[in-house]
């Protein structure tokens, strides 16, 4: 009983002290330093070994001006005999911010003095004058520490330091050191000097960095600098010289694979280098001895070839199909083939029924449930495409149930959703949307909440729905390929339902499909109607981001682009474009990209 009694009380302390941890960081974070105050008083008395919280109390009473106070509580801590040499950085800086510039330069020396007698106290203290930004005085701790230790090793940290002295170049070349070393990992390295360049070949810090890989490479001609100017060519959107690099790399490294090469087609096909990633999946598909490989490159070949949708193109594609299928043959191990094949006679031929039969036969191969919602998720979608809505459900349905906390599940009941929403059934496309809101993926997320708005608005506004049911035949149209006719629909839904909240979704819709038909002037004209009419609406900052790209990646008008990413940044910092259009402005604006 007595036992039971401790552990309950044990228990109710650790709870307590938890609690007093999370207010305390709370409203620390909030700007309450008042209320952050009384919490870190506690914990620091009931704490009196935990040094973060003795450094939260001393950050606290410099943000109320108790400089007194903060210099009571350091000094009390450094009468301990093993008192940790940060205390004196924090004293010297609780001076600093008084403008005591001689009393604080006193305790500085004194936590650099600490150095001299512990090698491993460089970490601790340089890190601590990193923090405040004493950035001279931080090199000097971990400089001192490695020359009374050789064991120590700070030079990430001291690599860090030239950078944000904005001593680029000897940053740099502390980094690469490093690597050649191999003190640390490329991808550590990589995720630091990214901040430093940029897309611009001619930016300073760009052409310091290649011109200290070449003479690295000229010095010594190991992979590492083929890699590393490789990875600052595809920075630099320089696709071409990049492949370059990796031709030289796949030759010198023995039993090299080709996904480095694959990696690097799929990056130049996603940024519309077509002629440069034909010549990578080319390349690929005359040099690799692995069947899989080379299919993979064949089907990016054959993506690239569809750029065109003339008839010529179409019957030269269907007889590579043909042939692909004859080599490969239909195995799990040839799933990708099979879908890429049922696509094109859907989507490009407007075929549905002989994919459906290629499908179904993939389906009869021995496959593991992921194989088999590969293909499930395949048939479903060209199921919709032919209007076989029930059909396509039961595919869809059978995959949301087996994986259930699998992005692919989730991607299967989004399905179900808009499957329901074509067919009309907005009741239950709605059930389904509710539970997508939470889902992993923030992209089947944002999906899911933005036509659920689209649904329970135009359901509130109009009970009959019949401006709803023509958005959803447009949907299903633009979905099948029939863009000229989503068009004239969602036109429709423009004269007849005017002033309705539907507006701005098919004004949205309408946009994107006329930017597919490349009438770029009329869907400029769609996006500045919503961002005028409908500013204050759940879809101005979508028409912002479309203007955006159209101007930036179309129109060639950077200038206009940047008037759009930054109405993001300044006005939807809550928007799923955020991100996107902060670096984007960053890029357009010349800055160095993280």
């Amino acid at each position: 009983m007595r036992l039971l009694l401790f552990l309950l009380a044990f228990c109710s302390v650790q709870l307590l002290a938890a609690q007093d941890d999370f207010l305390a960081k709370q409203y620390f974070n909030d700007g309450d330093f008042e209320k952050a105050l009384v919490f870190y008083e506690k914990l620091v008395k009931n704490n009196p070994r935990r040094t973060d919280y003795g450094e939260s109390l001393v950050a606290c009473y410099q943000q109320l001006e108790r400089y007194s106070d903060a210099e009571t509580f350091l000094m009390r801590q450094l009468n301990n005999p093993r008192a940790y040499p940060t205390f004196l950085v924090e004293l010297g800086y609780n001076f600093t911010l008084q403008n005591q510039t001689e009393k604080a330069d006193e305790y500085y020396e004194q936590a650099l003095d600490r150095i001299e007698n512990n090698p491993n106290f460089g970490y601790g203290v340089g890190f601590r004058f990193q923090k405040y930004a004493l950035l001279d005085l931080a090199l000097k701790a971990y400089t001192r520490a490695m020359e009374l230790n050789p064991e120590l090793d700070y030079n990430f940290q001291m690599a860090r330091i030239y950078g944000e002295q904005g001593n680029v170049d000897k940053m740099f070349r502390s980094y690469l050191r490093l690597i050649s070393e191999r003190k640390t990992s490329k991808s550590n390295v990589l995720r630091s000097i990214e901040a430093f360049v940029s897309s611009d070949p001619e930016n300073e810090n760009n052409l310091k960095l290649k011109k200290i890989l070449l003479e690295n490479a000229q010095k010594n001609p190991a992979v590492l600098w083929n890699e590393l100017l490789s990875w600052l060519f595809v920075e630099q959107k320089q696709f071409g010289s990049a492949f370059r690099q990796e031709k030289a790399i796949y030759k010198r490294v023995e039993g090299s694979s080709m996904r480095r090469l694959e990696g690097l087609g799929e990056i130049s096909l996603e940024n519309k280098a077509y002629e440069t990633s034909k010549e990578i999946f080319e390349y690929i598909v005359e040099h690799t001895g692995n069947k899989n490989t080379k299919l993979r490159a064949q089907l990016n070949l054959i993506d690239l070839q569809l750029l065109k949708s003339d008839a010529k193109t179409l019957s030269s594609v269907e007889t590579q199909f043909k042939e692909l299928i004859q080599t490969y043959g239909y195995s799990a191990q040839t799933l990708e083939l099979q879908v890429a094949y049922a696509n094109f006679l859907t989507f490009k031929k407007d075929t549905a029924e002989p994919a459906i039969v290629v499908l179904k036969r993939s389906l009869e191969l021995p496959l593991n449930q992921r194989g088999k919602a590969f293909i499930k998720l395949a048939l479903g979608d060209i199921l919709v495409y032919d209007q076989k809505f029930n059909q396509a459900l039961i595919y869809f349905s059978q995959i949301q149930k087996g994986l259930k906390n699998d992005v692919l599940g989730q991607d299967a009941r989004f399905k179900v959703a808009q499957t329901s929403f074509y067919k009309g059934d907005f009741d239950w496309a709605l059930t389904q949307l509710k539970v997508l809101r939470g889902s992993t993926s923030q992209l089947i997320a944002n999906d899911a909440m933005q036509l659920s708005l689209l649904i329970s608005d135009n359901s509130l506004e109009d009970s009959t729905q019949t401006a709803l049911k023509k958005y959803a035949r447009a949907d299903l149209l633009g979905y099948q390929n029939k863009k000229k006719e989503a068009i004239e629909t969602l036109d429709d839904i423009l004269q007849n339902h005017k002033g309705e909240k539907i507006e701005d979704d098919a004004l949205l819709k309408q946009g994107a499909l006329l930017e597919e038909l490349e009438s770029y002037e009329a869907a400029e004209f769609n996006y500045i109607k919503i961002t005028e009419f409908y500013g204050g609406g759940i879809l101005a900052d979508d028409a912002h981001f479309a203007l955006g790209e159209l101007y930036r990646t179309i129109l060639n008008k950077p200038e206009k682009a940047k008037a759009q990413y930054e109405k993001i940044i300044y006005n939807y910092q809550d928007s799923y474009y955020f991100p996107q259009a902060r670096k984007n402005f960053r890029m357009l604006r010349g800055d160095s990209i993280n």
